[in-house]
């Protein structure tokens, strides 16, 4: 015991706070993996809510940790649930950012008093939108590094939200949500971000007429609080978001907090993270995998499938989950449709009998799977996505070009990149355009997905067509990755 104790002492201790989202806990999960693997002792934290849903989704065991390797838990705040689905993203924003610093505390000093194989906190590594994180880190006289888990275009945009406020384009007007002013060619577009960029390519919670829309401010201090971190960590790479990083360093954060790219945490992670070991087989997937997906992909020709997921947060209305069923089902495809409980809005997700038999022998439906994993399959041709920054990455560095029906949030940001700079997808003009409605009814787009818009090159036989930058940066960028992760 005392051995262990000693080694114990020696270790620097790291606490890891995600977001409570799948998007921010999926990245955040590898980071500390790798930390660990690098020879930090390790205390990752979830919320109360997203415990009971990874015992539910993973076993009893799920979080019982290893040596070294430790899971705890704070409150979020929300009223007490046990619905198998993602919270509300502004009442969780809204309650962490008010309710979490004081939890976090007592947990930091319950660390820091604990057992003799539990070593002093000696950093804190917290969500970008987790700001209580550098403010408890603060307080125990430890350094923190925010980890912005989300794509270095969408900060950017994000940040670019005080300006749009003071030229007078935020809040909009009720006619700009209808007019095609969203459309409107950005000619002051910000440094570092794309010459394409539409007023409908930022981040979509500008898009409402409440001058006091709370997810705008949010996002503004969230980025201004960046600027006060120890460290910056990007889930990204120099070659791949070069212009975006090079203005985040020049005029956003200050030199004495130093910007590091440490992506694409899934490609590193693998290298990284003896495979089969204990530590890998720690989870992070909120619903439960259906390994089904992987004997029904065997059986299927190379780039042959159409693989469909929207993410963790996307909803969507019946008909618009009906109206995708048979845009599927007329394609000629094989699909694999990955359809979460909670797809559809204040509804289940049914969709009709003939469907079924439409699609028999070619099409698969699951409730969820290992994305990385699925995209890394030889049947997989295209993949049909929200746009978020994990779906981006996975699918870049997989090959798998993408069609983008972006939801909310950065994911339209995202859409723009992959079609007009990285030229790895397609875009359907009402994804796009989020239907000129408001982000909030729904959080993000509406309308139909019969006229697609094409953005880019992309084939599902072909791989991407068009420019191969994307991809092969986030490769090349491995040679350099596994000698920098322990710096």
């Amino acid at each position: 015991m005392g051995s262990v104790a000693a080694d114990a002492a020696g270790k620097p201790h790291a606490v890891l706070v995600p977001f409570p989202a799948q998007g921010h806990v999926t990245p955040m999960l590898k980071l500390a993996k790798i930390l660990h693997c690098r020879g930090f002792h390790v205390t990752f934290v979830n919320s109360e809510y997203n415990r009971r849903r990874l015992l539910r989704s993973r076993g009893a065991d799920a979080l019982d940790g290893l040596p070294g390797f430790r899971f705890a838990t704070i409150p979020d705040g929300l009223p007490p649930s046990d619905t198998d689905a993602t919270q509300d993203v502004p009442s969780l924003c809204r309650s962490t950012e008010e309710t979490c610093l004081p939890h976090f505390r007592a947990l930091l000093q319950c660390l820091n008093a604990s057992s003799p194989d539990v070593p002093p906190v000696t950093c804190v590594v917290g969500d970008d939108i987790m700001g209580f994180t550098l403010d408890a880190a603060r307080e125990i006289g430890v350094p923190c590094a925010l980890f912005w888990t989300a794509s270095t275009c969408g900060y950017m945009g994000y940040r670019y939200y005080r300006t749009l406020i003071d030229k007078g384009i935020f809040p909009l007007k009720e006619e700009h949500l209808t007019n095609g002013f969203l459309d409107t060619p950005v000619e002051f577009a910000p440094p570092g971000m794309s010459k394409h960029m539409r007023l409908k390519d930022f981040p979509s919670f500008m898009r409402s007429t409440d001058p006091d829309e709370f997810m705008v401010h949010y996002a503004v201090r969230v980025t201004d609080h960046t600027a006060g971190a120890d460290a910056v960590l990007l889930n990204t790479l120099d070659e791949l978001e070069q212009e975006a990083l090079d203005a985040m360093r020049a005029a956003v954060i200050p030199p004495a907090a130093s910007i590091n790219t440490i992506g694409p945490l899934a490609l590193l992670a693998e290298q990284i993270v003896p495979r089969g070991s204990q530590l890998d087989s720690l989870g992070s997937n909120l619903w439960k995998e259906d390994a089904s997906c992987f004997r029904w992909l065997d059986g299927r020709k190379p780039r042959s499938v159409v693989f469909v997921n929207y993410g963790s947060v996307t909803v969507m209305t019946s008909a618009e989950l009906v109206e995708f069923a048979w845009g599927l089902a007329n394609s000629g495809h094989d699909f694999l449709w990955i359809i979460r409980p909670d797809l559809v809005s204040g509804d289940a997700a049914v969709l009709p009998p003939e469907f079924q038999e439409a699609i028999e022998g070619r099409g698969l439906l699951a409730n969820w799977c290992a994305q990385d994993a699925v995209l890394r399959h030889q049947a997989v041709g295209v993949f049909l996505t929200h746009s978020g920054w994990n779906s981006t990455l996975e699918s870049l560095c997989a090959g798998v070009p993408m069609l983008c029906w972006p939801f909310f949030a950065e994911q339209q940001t995202n859409c723009r990149y992959t079609c007009a700079e990285w030229g790895a997808a397609w875009a359907w003009r009402s994804a796009t355009t989020c239907g000129g409605r408001p982000w909030r009814r729904g959080y993000g787009h509406t309308g139909g997905h019969g006229r697609g818009e094409r953005e880019g090159d992309a084939s599902p036989r072909g791989g991407v067509a068009g420019d191969r930058r994307a991809r092969d940066a986030a490769r090349r960028a491995l040679v350099r990755q596994p000698g920098e992760a322990g710096d």
